[in-house]
């Protein structure tokens, strides 16, 4: 859970997900509990795949309650799946998108 008063500047540009990266970062060092933070951590992803929405004129994908990005080249991307991967140390949304922007 994100603490009271955090002041995170969200404008929907690539650079702001240098700040989502560090804000699960964070979260991660505090060692929250993965089912006390799993909603922010599929909010950050959501944030994330619509910055690369907008930048790249990519779409929304859902299925089976799990939801993609459909690039216009057609490649898909799971940015909700990253932030999670980001919680464990292993991902970078601000990587995700910049190869989504290729």
């Amino acid at each position: 859970m994100m603490r009271e008063g955090a002041r995170v500047r969200l404008d929907y540009s690539a650079q702001s997900l240098w700040r989502v990266d560090r804000v699960i970062e964070e979260i991660r060092r505090e060692g929250a509990p993965y089912d006390a933070v799993r909603e922010t951590l599929r909010g950050l992803g959501a944030y994330a795949g619509e910055v690369i929405v907008r930048h790249t004129g990519a779409e929304w994908w859902a299925s089976g309650g799990d939801h993609w990005i459909r690039t216009p080249d057609g490649r898909l991307w799971d940015p909700i799946d990253e932030a999670r991967r980001c919680y464990g140390g292993h991902g970078s949304l601000r990587l995700l998108c910049r190869d989504a922007l290729g």
